[in-house]
C-alpha cells in the first residue's frame, strides 16, 4: 500500500519504508493533480493543460497514457481508473496526507471538549511540511494550492480558538505574530493575539496589536476592522476577558417550556409519538404538520415531557421560525458549553460541533416551526440514542425517512372538553350553544382558546351571542382574537411563505363555496395547477383527501382557511368559478337521470342545463351516480342556500332523488329547511317534502295537518301535479292513521288530478293507497283488482322498479282472497327483481310483506329471515315504522321460541311508539302479540286487559289487520 503527501514536497513511499522517485517532471506533474482530486475524475483536457500549459503537443493523449503507465510501474498498486469523465485515482484516507488531515480537522470540529478538540488541530497542523507541492510548479494548481493554504490557516485559527477555551494563552503568541507578520490584513488571528497577550498581563502590546491592524486595513483597503475585532479590542479596554470561560455543561439539560394544564385530548397521537420516538433504534425523526391553529407545537411539548425519562440527557427545544441556522447553532453550542470564541464561523463546523456535543447521549431535540428540510437535517444528531420532533406547518415531504403525523381539528368530545376548561361550566349548562361556537371554530384549538378565553374574560356573555357573533363569516376571523392570539395572524403567516402562483391559486379556491373540491374543479379554478395546489398541500392551507368513489382527486380547505382566503379577494374575477358552479348543477341533473326515483313527489320541469365538462370526464364521473353523490353531498347542501330560487328547487330536487333512494333523511331535511323562508311556489314543495319526511318517520298526525295546508296552497297556485303528489301521500298517511274512508277519496281526488297520461309509477302509488283503503274497508276484491290493473300497467314499462312495486300490492291482495300460491309467487317475484334495483326502501317493504305471507302460509324459516332482512334495511333507511312492525313479527317469533319474557319488553317499546304515531292498527296488533306473550309467562290478567285493548283498536273490516294477525299469531305458535 503506497502513501502520499502534496503537504509539502511532493513524496510517495511505496512500499512503505522505501520512498519512491519519480525523474520526470510530467509525472510528478500529473500525479500532483490526481492527488489533489483524489476520488474525483478529472477530465482529460485538465490533465493535459497542466502537464503542457504552454500548449499540447499533437501526441498529447498518447504521452497521457506513456506517463500514466511508468507511474504504475514506479508506484506499487497505483490505482488509476480511466472512464468517460477522465482520469481518477483511488486512494483510502490513510493514503493520503491532505485527507489526513481534513479527518483530524472533522474530528476536532465534532469534539465538544476544547482541550481534546485542540488536540485533533495540531494532529492536523502537523502533516504540514511546507508549501502544498512545494519545489513543483503547477499553474493549473495554484488555485487549489492557495486553496489548500486559507483552509490550513482557517484550522490554525480554529485550533487556537479551542486552545484559549482551554486557557491556553501563554505559548500561543508567538504562532499567532508569526501569522500576522505573514497575512497582515487577517483579523481573526489579531484578535486572538490581543486576547493571548490580554490574558499575559501585557494590554499595552494588546492594544498595540489592534491600532497596526486598524492601520493596515485603512491603508490598504480603506475600511475599518470588524466586529468581533472592535469587540475584543473594547473588552481590552475594559479590562475584561475577551473569551469567557464557560463550565462544561452539566446534564441533564432541559429547556421545554412548560406544558400547559388545560391541555386536552390527542391521547391517539401522544402514544404514536411516545411509540415512535421512544423505540430506542436509531435516530427517529417525528414531523408534525397541520393546518394553522391546530395545535402542532403544544402537541410537541406535551409529548417531550412525556418522553423525558426515556431521554435522561436532555431535551432542546430549538424555535426555528424566522431565524437564520447559522444562529441557531450558535446558540444550541452556548447552551452545550461551547465558548463564544469556540464556536466555528462556518454553519458546516457548528453542526458538526453539535453533533459531537451529542455523541452518545440520549437526547430529545424539539424543532418548532421548521420549514426547511434541510434546516432540519442540520440539526439532527448523528448517533443513535437520540430523536428529534419537527413541528411544521409544511410537509416537509423532502425529508427522508421522517415519521409524519397530520394534526388535524380536535375530536367532538374534545373540543367541548377544552372549552369547558377554558370557559366553566356554563358551556354544560348552555350545550347546544357551546356546540355552535365549536362548529364556528372548527375544532381547532387555537380557535377554540380564543373562544374560551373571551368567555372567561367576560363571564357575563352568554355564549349564544358569542355563537351568533361566530356564525357570521363575514365577522368570523375578527372575532377569534384575544391579546396576542389570532387565527388571522395564524393562517397568514402561512400565506405570506408561499409564491405569488400559490398565493393567487390559494385566493381562487378560497373564493369557491364548495366543501372540499374534486381535481377537475381545482384544474378548472387555477391555471397550471399542479405545483401551486402541491405548495398549498406542502404548507398545511390545502389538504388532499385522495380519490373518492368515482375515483376523482379531493382537496379539502379548512373553514377557516376558507375563510381568510375569500377575504384576500382576487384582483381579477375568475371565470372558472362560474365553469365550477355550472358543471356541479350539469352533473346532479345527469347523475339524478340515472338514479331510480322513489321520492313520491313530482320531478320540475326543465331543459337539462349545459354541461361545460367533456364527455370523457363527465361519463367517468357518473359511471356510478351513487358514487357522484355520495362524494358531492356536502357541496350540493352547501350550494343551496347561494341559490336563487329556481335553480336551488332544481338542485333539491336531484339531490333528494339521491338522499331519499338511502334514508338520508337528516340531510334532505337539512337541506329543504334551508329554503323554507323563499315563498311559494319553492317554499311550499320544501314544506310538503318535509311532511313526506315526517310521515316517513311514523309522525302520522302532524304530517296530515300538514299535507293539507301544502295542498291548498298548491291548488290556490294551480300546481295539478305537485298537487296530485301530495294528495296520494296524505292518502297513505291516512292508512296509516285508520281512516281509510277519508283515505280511499284523497286516493280518488289525487286520481282526478294527475293529467290522464300520468305514468304508470304515479298512478301506481295511487292505486297503492286506494287498494290499502279498500283492504281497510274489508272490499278485498275490489282491492285486488286496482292491484291487477296497476301491475298490467307497470309490466308494459318493463321497469323492474316499477313492477316489483306493483307485485308487492298484487301479492298481499292476493293473499287476502284466499290465493296462497299466486301470493307467495308474487312476492317472491318482487323481492327477486327488487334487489336487482336500487330501491332498498321498496325492497325492505316487499321482504316484510314476504315475511308475512310465509308465516300465513306455514314456512316459519322464510318469515323470521324476511323480517330480520327487511328490519336491517328499513334500520338503514331510518323507517321507523317498518322497522317497528318487523321488531313486532321478530318478537313474535321469540314467543313461538319459549323466549316470552324476552319479548315482553320489546314489544312494549314497540307498543309506546305506535301509540306516538297515531297508528290505531299497528297499536292493536302489538296488544294481540303482547296478550300471547303474557299467556306465554302465565300473566292471565295482563293478557286479558291486552285482548281487551286490542279488541278497542281493530277495525272488524280491516282485512289487511286480519291478515297480519293470522301472520303474528302463527309465529307465536310453537315452533
Amino acid at each position: 500500500m503506497a502513501h502520499f503527501a502534496v503537504l509539502g514536497p511532493l513524496a510517495v513511499e511505496s512500499p512503505p519504508g522505501r520512498w519512491a522517485v519519480l525523474r520526470g517532471e510530467r509525472q510528478r506533474t500529473l500525479l500532483a493533480v490526481l492527488l489533489l482530486n483524489a476520488g474525483q475524475h478529472v477530465p482529460v483536457d485538465v490533465l493535459v493543460e497542466a502537464l503542457w500549459p504552454d500548449g499540447p503537443p499533437k501526441s498529447a493523449t498518447s504521452n497521457l497514457h506513456t506517463y500514466l503507465s511508468r507511474l504504475r510501474d514506479r508506484i506499487e498498486g497505483l490505482r488509476v481508473e480511466h472512464g468517460p469523465p477522465g482520469y481518477r485515482l483511488h486512494v483510502e484516507p490513510e493514503e493520503l496526507d491532505l485527507l489526513v488531515f481534513r479527518s483530524a480537522v472533522a474530528e476536532g470540529r465534532r469534539t465538544a471538549d476544547p482541550v481534546a478538540a485542540a488536540g485533533h488541530y495540531r494532529r492536523a497542523l502537523a502533516l504540514w511540511r511546507g508549501p502544498v507541492l512545494a519545489g513543483l510548479h503547477v499553474p493549473r494548481l495554484d488555485a487549489d494550492i492557495a486553496r489548500l493554504e486559507s483552509e490550513r490557516l482557517a484550522v490554525f485559527e480554529d485550533c487556537v480558538d479551542a486552545e484559549l477555551a482551554a486557557g491556553r494563552h501563554g505559548e500561543l503568541a508567538g504562532e499567532l505574530q508569526a501569522v500576522i507578520t505573514e497575512h497582515p490584513l487577517r483579523e481573526r488571528p489579531a484578535a486572538q493575539l490581543m486576547t493571548a497577550l490580554h490574558r499575559a498581563g501585557q494590554q499595552g502590546s494588546a492594544l498595540e496589536v489592534y491600532r497596526r491592524l486598524r492601520t493596515t486595513l485603512i491603508e490598504e483597503l480603506g475600511v475599518e476592522p470588524g466586529a468581533e475585532a472592535r469587540r475584543v479590542h473594547a473588552a481590552v479596554l475594559r479590562g475584561e476577558d475577551p473569551v469567557p470561560r464557560l463550565p462544561p455543561p452539566v446534564w441533564p439539560v432541559c429547556q421545554l417550556p412548560p406544558d400547559i394544564g388545560d391541555f386536552t385530548g390527542r391521547e391517539a397521537e401522544l402514544a404514536e409519538l411516545t411509540g415512535v420516538l421512544g423505540a430506542g433504534s436509531g435516530v427517529p425523526v417525528a414531523v408534525l404538520s397541520g393546518e394553522p391553529g391546530a395545535g402542532k407545537s403544544t402537541l410537541a411539548v406535551r409529548a417531550a415531557h412525556r418522553l423525558r425519562a426515556r431521554f435522561p440527557d436532555g431535551q432542546l427545544y430549538v424555535p426555528l421560525a424566522g431565524r437564520e441556522i447559522g444562529e441557531v447553532l450558535a446558540d444550541l453550542l452556548r447552551a452545550l458549553g461551547v465558548p463564544g470564541p469556540a464556536v466555528p464561523d462556518d454553519v458546516r463546523a457548528r453542526a458538526a460541533v453539535f453533533r459531537g456535543r451529542l455523541t452518545d447521549r440520549r437526547v430529545l431535540v424539539v424543532l418548532d416551526d421548521a420549514v426547511d428540510p434541510e434546516h432540519v437535517r442540520t440539526l439532527l444528531p448523528g448517533t443513535p440514542g437520540c430523536a428529534v420532533l419537527v413541528t411544521s406547518r409544511r410537509r416537509l415531504s423532502g425529508l427522508a425517512g421522517a415519521h409524519r403525523l397530520a394534526v388535524g381539528p380536535l375530536s367532538g368530545a374534545d373540543a367541548a372538553e377544552l372549552l369547558h376548561r377554558l370557559a366553566g361550566a356554563r358551556v354544560a349548562r348552555e350545550r347546544a350553544d357551546a356546540e355552535r361556537i365549536i362548529t364556528a371554530c372548527a375544532r381547532l384549538p387555537l380557535a377554540l382558546r380564543i373562544a374560551g378565553s373571551r368567555l372567561a374574560i367576560r363571564p357575563h356573555l352568554r355564549l349564544g351571542e358569542l355563537a351568533g357573533r361566530l356564525e357570521d363569516e363575514v365577522r368570523r376571523l375578527d372575532e377569534l382574537t384575544v391579546s396576542d392570539l389570532a387565527v388571522r395572524s395564524s393562517i397568514a403567516l402561512s400565506y405570506e411563505g408561499l409564491r405569488p402562483p400559490a398565493r393567487r391559486a390559494f385566493r381562487l379556491l378560497g373564493r369557491c363555496r364548495l366543501a372540499d373540491l374534486p381535481a377537475w374543479a381545482v384544474a378548472t379554478l387555477v391555471d397550471d395547477p399542479d405545483d401551486a395546489v402541491e405548495e398549498l398541500v406542502e404548507a398545511s392551507l390545502l389538504e388532499a383527501r385522495g380519490a373518492d368513489g368515482t375515483g376523482e382527486g379531493r382537496y379539502r380547505m379548512h373553514d377557516l382557511v376558507r375563510l381568510y382566503a375569500a377575504e384576500l379577494g382576487d384582483p381579477a374575477p375568475s371565470e372558472g368559478l362560474r365553469t365550477v358552479l355550472a358543471a356541479t348543477l350539469a352533473l346532479a341533473d345527469a347523475a339524478a337521470a340515472r338514479l331510480p326515483r322513489t321520492v313520491p313527489m313530482p320531478s320540475p320541469a326543465h331543459e337539462p342545463p349545459p354541461q361545460p365538462l367533456p364527455d370523457e370526464l363527465v361519463e367517468r364521473l357518473l359511471a356510478r351516480p351513487d358514487d357522484w353523490f355520495a362524494a358531492e353531498r356536502a357541496n350540493l347542501l352547501s350550494l343551496i342556500g347561494t341559490l336563487g330560487a329556481r335553480d336551488a328547487l332544481l338542485l333539491l330536487d336531484r339531490l333528494g332523488v339521491y338522499l331519499y333512494l338511502h334514508g338520508q333523511y337528516a340531510d334532505m331535511r337539512a337541506a329543504y329547511e334551508a329554503v323554507l323562508d323563499t315563498g311559494p311556489p319553492l317554499a311550499t314543495v320544501a314544506e310538503a317534502t318535509l311532511t313526506l319526511l315526517r310521515h316517513a318517520r311514523g309522525e302520522y298526525e302532524e304530517a296530515a295537518v300538514r299535507y293539507r295546508a301544502c295542498a291548498k296552497e298548491l291548488e290556490a297556485h294551480g300546481d295539478r301535479r305537485t298537487h296530485a303528489w301530495v294528495s296520494a301521500n296524505l292518502a297513505h298517511c291516512l292508512i296509516g292513521l285508520g281512516r281509510a274512508e277519508e283515505a280511499l277519496q284523497t286516493a280518488a281526488h289525487a286520481r282526478e288530478l294527475f293529467t290522464v297520461d300520468g305514468s304508470p309509477a304515479e298512478l301506481g302509488w295511487v292505486r297503492a293507497a286506494e287498494s290499502a283503503a279498500l283492504l281497510r274497508l274489508g272490499r278485498i276484491d275490489d282491492a285486488r283488482e286496482v292491484d291487477r290493473t296497476a301491475l298490467v300497467a307497470a309490466r308494459s314499462t318493463g321497469d323492474a322498479r316499477v313492477i316489483g312495486e306493483a307485485l308487492h300490492g298484487f301479492a298481499w291482495s292476493s293473499l287476502l282472497t284466499g290465493d296462497d300460491a299466486g301470493a307467495v309467487a308474487a312476492i317472491t317475484e318482487s323481492v327477486d327483481l327488487l334487489r336487482g334495483t336500487m330501491a332498498r326502501s321498496a325492497l325492505a317493504k316487499s321482504l316484510r310483506t314476504r315475511g308475512a305471507i310465509s308465516a300465513a302460509t306455514g314456512a316459519r324459516d322464510e318469515a323470521t329471515a324476511a323480517f330480520g332482512e327487511a328490519r336491517e334495511l328499513a334500520r338503514e333507511l331510518h323507517e321507523r315504522p317498518r322497522e317497528l312492525s318487523c321488531t313486532r313479527a321478530l318478537a313474535a317469533g321469540w314467543i313461538g321460541e319459549g323466549r316470552a319474557a324476552q319479548a315482553i319488553p320489546v314489544l312494549r317499546a314497540c307498543l309506546d311508539e305506535c301509540r306516538e304515531m297515531g297508528s290505531r292498527a299497528a297499536t292493536g296488533l302489538t296488544w294481540l302479540v303482547l296478550k300471547r306473550a303474557y299467556e306465554a309467562t302465565g300473566e292471565g290478567a295482563a293478557a286479558e286487559s291486552a285482548e281487551a285493548e286490542a279488541a278497542e283498536l281493530l277495525d272488524p273490516r280491516d282485512a289487511s289487520a286480519a291478515a297480519l294477525r293470522r301472520a303474528l299469531l302463527a309465529l307465536t305458535e310453537p315452533a
